[in-house]
């Protein structure tokens, strides 16, 4: 090629080139045009103290289940509680002809897009940090002032300061005040302090009008019972007052194994039941697990080393509890005299006993340890797709045979939780739908699948699994009722809540009368209930028609 050729073969593509990006440019120009173009103008002049973004919001359309992927059109970050109240007034003021809806986010563990609103607004919760953890020590009734966008692994920190700690926990802690809440909070002391919505004395609230209430058994009551629990349809949890007792040091942490799911089931409701017992209970299902108790040498000592290394578990479905006493140091002889009384009690198998001895902060931090090792391996950020049932007592036999003895297979994708909990440690004023038993076990298939596979661990076989088990529970008529409760249709919405679902609707009508918070549960549309308000309205001898 010659000079000249080269010459002009460079100049036609530096051309080309330069054509290509102006094209490109002008393109990308068009779409950040048509983005901002959906956004209401009236957004950019709310006064806040904090700020809107309205690029760059993809974390806001991700959650810890990574199944659903909803783009707002804003996200604010608030400083201030005053910050999402004026959001939400402006967004009730723009009335029913506008398809904005807010949702609150917190530290965005939801698991079926609740906490996403489809060009919407989402307000990232974590960014309020007012009201400041205010502690209230006196009068023998401790508790702690936060926000709601606190995680409660923060709040623990803090009140072991004081030697506090609140009464009740999820097994996961880095997750938000205001999220917990608006569900129940449950773990393996549920049986003996109730969820955590039964460790609140007080809630400051944003309602769907943009008002602000403080509200309590005393004060707002009904708005008080109805966030809890709400899933957030009648306000923004913006501050809880949180209940705390002493705290202890040390946990011991116990392991034991059974074979038979009766023996099992009536240890455990024998322990929750006894007004001396463990701190902390929980169960596990193991479907043909290889080698757990060699899995749990790394964490766990065996009392009895020989037997354990002779046991077996391929190929079989066991069942392990696991058990916690709180203690101080200064007391550990009478607590290790008190678990071994409390040990003689039941009827696992003798050589799977296996405790370690950590710190509180430690036990009830466990799961957060295990989500480092996760990321480590990538396998953090993957589908989620749980199942959290609630199981009347009654029937749980009947849901362990079908369930564990003919559609679940393995438990390798994830645990699976089994514990009865006491109905008498909840309140029957709050928004949670619960089975109609005293005693009812919280079932939990928290599992987790690779992207990238059509198999066994892939998301759409966990899918259709979740769905056998759902399927059974409905036609052999179980009384079950889904926690963390995801559902397609109002229909499905109105069957779960049941007898209470006037109830739900009624608060909804009050508090929040646009449907405006809370659309990823996708329990009310925004036209939809503000076609109901109007026809309650309308006068009886006037109709409305609806398309």
């Amino acid at each position: 090629m010659s000079f000249l050729s080269v010459n002009i073969f460079l100049h036609t593509n530096l051309l080309f080139t330069r054509s290509f990006m102006i094209m490109l440019l002008s393109f990308i120009a068009i779409q950040l045009n048509l983005c901002f173009s959906n956004i209401p103008s009236s957004l950019t002049t709310i006064n806040v103290n904090g700020h809107f973004s309205f690029t760059n919001n993809e974390f806001a359309a991700k959650d810890y289940g990574n199944q659903y992927h909803f783009l707002p059109l804003a996200v604010l970050h608030p400083k201030s509680v005053s910050d999402i109240a004026k959001t939400v007034r402006h967004v009730w003021e723009l009335g029913p002809s506008s398809e904005l809806t807010v949702a609150a986010r917190g530290h965005g563990h939801s698991i079926q897009g609740q906490a996403q609103a489809h060009h919407g607004i989402v307000i990232n919760m974590e960014s309020l940090k007012s009201p400041k953890m205010h502690f209230h020590l006196g009068d023998g009734l401790p508790f702690v002032d936060v926000s709601g966008g606190e995680l409660w692994i923060n709040i623990l920190h803090e009140s072991l300061k004081y030697g506090l700690t609140p009464k009740s926990w999820t097994d996961y802690l880095h997750l938000s005040v205001g999220g917990t809440l608006s569900n129940a909070g449950i773990s393996g002391q549920a049986f003996r302090h109730g969820p955590q919505i039964s460790n609140v004395h007080q809630l400051e609230v944003v309602t769907g009008k943009g008002e602000v209430v403080t509200c309590s058994e005393q004060q707002n009551a009904d708005l008080f019972s109805g966030v809890l629990g709400g899933l957030g349809q009648y306000g923004i949890i913006t501050r809880a007052r949180i209940s705390l007792e002493p705290a202890s040091q040390m946990v011991k942490w116990i392991r034991v194994v059974y074979s038979d799911f009766s023996t099992f089931t009536r240890d455990q409701e024998h322990l929750i039941s006894s007004e001396n017992t463990f701190d902390y209970i929980e169960g596990i299902v193991l479907v043909n697990r290889t080698g757990v108790l060699n899995n749990w040498r790394s964490s766990f000592n065996p009392k009895y080393d020989e037997q354990a290394s002779r046991f077996r578990s391929e190929g079989r479905t066991l069942f392990c509890l696991e058990l916690a006493k709180y203690f101080n140091p200064d007391n550990i002889v009478e607590i290790n005299e008190e678990i071994e009384s409390l040990l003689s009690e039941l009827k696992y198998i003798p050589s799977t006993l296996f405790m370690t001895e950590v710190t509180y902060v430690e036990f009830l931090d466990r799961v957060h340890t295990a989500e480092i090792k996760l990321q480590e391996k990538g396998l953090w950020d993957v589908p989620h797709p749980w199942l959290n049932l609630l199981v009347p007592r009654s029937k749980i036999h009947k849901f362990a045979d079908e369930v564990f003895g003919n559609i679940l297979v393995d438990t390798s994708n994830g645990p699976v939780l089994v514990y009865p909990v006491n109905k008498s440690k909840w309140s029957n004023m709050t928004s949670a739908v619960l089975p109609e038993e005293d005693i009812f076990y919280l079932v939990a298939f928290l599992s987790q699948a690779n992207p990238l596979s059509t198999g066994k661990d892939g998301l759409e076989h966990i899918l259709s699994l979740n769905k056998r088990i759902l399927d059974f529970c409905e036609e052999a008529q179980l009384g079950v009722k889904q926690y963390l409760a995801h559902y397609a249709t109002q229909d499905e919405w109105r069957a779960h809540f049941g007898q209470r679902w006037e109830t739900f609707q009624r608060r909804k009508m009050a508090y929040d009368p646009l449907a405006i918070l809370a659309p990823g549960h996708r329990i009310f549309q925004k036209g939809v209930i503000t076609t109901i308000l109007e026809r309650r309205k309308r006068p009886s001898n006037q109709s409305v028609v609806v398309d």
